[in-house]
């Protein structure tokens, strides 16, 4: 484990799953939760769940309740109201560390130390507005969210921009060195009822417990879409830092539409052939070994 990451996240089944797997291949020195899938009480009990689950110390400090402007936009209607529809109950008796995810998140920050975001990036841009160097003193920055095409809470933006754009184009715009998981890349890594079946031969904690959630997101993906197929986002996030060798990224320039009545909260990304390029301030990752991908999400789903 040479690799020490701070999730912020909003759990979310893919939030739970990315967790589980950046604890077998990452050193977790903390977890920040912010508004997103679920409203922040949710999120961060989501969060603190999975660490019990998981038999692990791992603070959980929680953050920002409402997006920088505008009102919150949750995920109900996919993770159903607790964000975590369906998974079995963990019993335990956890607390938040705290309630200031900025300032843990300024404090954490060091050399060696990578930023993984999975949610709306709230927390981070309060971060930067607080200490504008603080991109820099981080090993990195790997986020899910936007995407190159179509968005899945608009045509044409992701749910994590969405939720709080302001936010996005504060972090796009910081001089973080950031990697971009968008829909893109994370449609590629699906999982259905031949993923949930390799789950049910497992003994593991964790397995039993994302069985049942698996399949309350299958059937709520196929309500809305008519496929019993469901993209696994968050994860291709950890394994951008704990397996880089899987994308394939390329440098490019992205910006955050604030404005557009269709288009607000979208990423454009600059992929014009022009000599010299315009300047990248990301990574925008293109292709995942989906195959090589779902082997190591199940492979932390089996671990005791």
């Amino acid at each position: 484990m040479d690799v020490k990451v701070v999730i912020d996240c909003d759990p979310g089944l893919d939030d739970a799953v990315a967790l589980i797997l950046a604890h077998r291949h990452a050193e977790v020195i903390g977890i920040t939760t912010v508004s997103g899938n679920a409203p922040l009480k949710a999120t961060t009990a989501n969060a603190l769940l999975v660490t019990a689950l998981l038999g692990a110390d791992t603070p959980v400090h929680a953050g920002a309740a409402r997006p920088l402007a505008g009102e919150p936009v949750h995920a109900s209607e996919v993770h159903g109201e607790s964000g975590l529809g369906g998974a079995a109950p963990v019993e335990h008796e956890r607390v938040p560390a705290s309630d200031d995810a900025v300032t843990f998140l300024l404090e954490a920050a060091g050399e060696g130390v990578w930023v993984l975001a999975l949610g709306p990036l709230t927390n981070l841009a309060l971060a930067i507005e607080r200490d504008p160097t603080w991109p820099r003193r981080i090993a990195g920055l790997s986020l899910m969210g936007g995407g190159i095409g179509p968005g899945n809470s608009t045509a044409a933006a992701e749910f994590n921009v969405f939720a709080d754009p302001e936010a996005a184009a504060r972090v796009f715009e910081s001089g973080a060195d950031l990697t971009m998981c968008g829909l893109n890349l994370t449609r590629q890594l699906r999982t259905g009822d031949a993923f949930t079946a390799r789950l049910h031969g497992l003994d593991s904690p964790a397995a039993r417990f994302a069985v049942p959630a698996f399949d309350f997101l299958h059937g709520r993906v196929e309500a809305l879409t008519g496929r019993r197929s469901a993209a696994l986002h968050d994860p291709c996030a950890v394994l951008a830092v704990t397996h880089p060798e899987l994308l394939v990224t390329r440098p490019r320039h992205v910006r955050v539409e604030l404005e557009g009545r269709l288009t607000r909260g979208m990423t454009v990304v600059d992929e014009r052939p022009l000599r010299p390029a315009p300047e990248a301030n990301a990574k925008v990752a293109y292709t995942i070994d989906a195959e090589r991908a779902l082997d190591l999400v199940v492979e932390a789903l089996a671990a005791d």
